[in-house]
């Protein structure tokens, strides 16, 4: 870009072109954006959608306009590219933006601007201005097309800028993420039926034989565990108890648990007492034969 066409006295103008070397001597993977050759103060930009979210994988393109106070004034942000948060061809609503005034910073740049922009995109609308409210899927689907063609938006010099900076995006940004879906119920036991038979060392497959048996079959087998056991060895083989459910454990262990505890409560209890009260008897009796009490006490018991 050819400095010496441009008023460099204008502040606005230099301020300007330090942004577009900056631009150009750091360039982003998430935004790129450039001014026309023509008329500086009118950018072309793309940015990225915002990762784990469903712009994820989008490129969306839009226009910055910025005013002659710039950067005492802040810029108007306008997307072209559809994607279900903003509308399109329609100055948005941000506090960036030229609808807030008293928000901007002059310090801000157009980097500052298009960082914020991709922070707003997964956010809530809240009924803004220029605001769209999609659905996570209509989002992601758009973001899906906005990777085949760069929007079509104004006079060629525009078009070239645009088709540029889409290329330049489309070659840093990832796919667009998929929506996994979970398969059906019948599709997972349709699967589960290709795996056991494809592995026959499978120990499923066992159990998927063990559980149509047929009943004589099983039969012979209890029987044959059975004398096995009683040729056995008892200290080697000894016979389990009979299992019994978690509820049926509880309702005939817990009330004989329960009256042996009060039992020993009580005997506590009245063992208390009974040395409590011996304790105090002992007190009385060393308190009088101290006062002198004691041949008294002595002559009458």
């Amino acid at each position: 870009m050819a400095e010496d066409k441009y008023n460099l006295k204008n502040p606005a103008v230099k301020r300007i072109l330090q942004e577009v070397k900056e631009m150009q001597s750091n360039p982003s993977d998430d935004f790129m954006s450039l001014p026309l050759e023509e008329n500086i103060f009118e950018w072309q930009f793309a940015i990225r959608g915002p990762r784990d979210s469903e712009f994820e994988g989008g490129i969306y393109h839009g226009r910055i306009q910025l005013p002659a106070e710039y950067p005492f004034k802040p810029p108007s942000f306008m997307l072209l590219t559809p994607n279900g948060r903003f509308e399109t061809q329609t100055k948005i609503c941000l506090s960036i933006s030229n609808h807030h005034p008293e928000h901007w910073q002059p310090s801000w740049s157009v980097r500052t601007a298009l960082v914020a922009l991709i922070a707003f995109m997964p956010t809530s609308p809240n009924g803004a201005l220029g605001s769209l409210e999609y659905t996570k899927e209509e989002r992601r689907v758009l973001a899906i097309k906005s990777r085949d063609v760069a929007p079509r938006y104004g006079t060629p010099e525009r078009q070239k800028l645009i088709d540029e900076i889409h290329d330049y995006l489309l070659s840093k940004a990832p796919p667009v993420p998929q929506a996994t879906t979970s398969p059906a119920p019948e599709e997972q036991n349709s699967n589960r039926e290709d795996e056991v038979q494809e592995s026959p060392e499978n120990p499923s497959n066992e159990a998927t034989e063990e559980r149509r048996p047929n009943p004589s079959v099983a039969d012979t087998t209890t029987e044959e565990r059975r004398e096995l056991a009683l040729d056995a060895d008892p200290v080697q083989a000894p016979i389990e108890p009979p299992a019994v459910r978690p509820n049926e454990h509880r309702i005939l262990h817990t009330p004989q648990q329960s009256i042996p505890r009060q039992s020993d409560d009580r005997f506590f209890t009245w063992a208390a007492v009974g040395l409590t009260i011996a304790i105090l008897a002992l007190l009385i009796k060393k308190f009088m034969k101290a006062n002198g009490h004691g041949a008294v006490f002595m002559d009458e018991s």
